[in-house]
């Protein structure tokens, strides 16, 4: 049954989809995690952007701090 679904998984790693991650509000005031969190995704200015892998890390990373970011989805982008 595993080995069923390992092509489609692998397939979908292929074609998998990326996020566009823009910094909107600034980290002044904010706790330290939440700034180390936005350094980690590698933003470091207001409006600046970044694309990242649209893995459960990086989601995770970005719902910790998503009053502080925009982020769009990038459909069928090469990994």
């Amino acid at each position: 049954m595993v080995s069923a679904l390992l092509p489609r998984l692998w397939g979908a790693r292929a074609m998998a989809s990326k996020l566009k991650i823009t910094l909107k509000r600034s980290v002044i005031g904010r706790p330290s995690s939440q700034r180390a969190t936005v350094r980690a995704l590698g933003l470091r200015k207001l409006n600046s952007v970044v694309e990242r892998e649209d893995t459960p890390n990086i989601r995770g990373m970005v719902r910790s701090i998503e009053h502080l970011v925009q982020v769009d989805t990038i459909e069928g982008s090469e990994a």
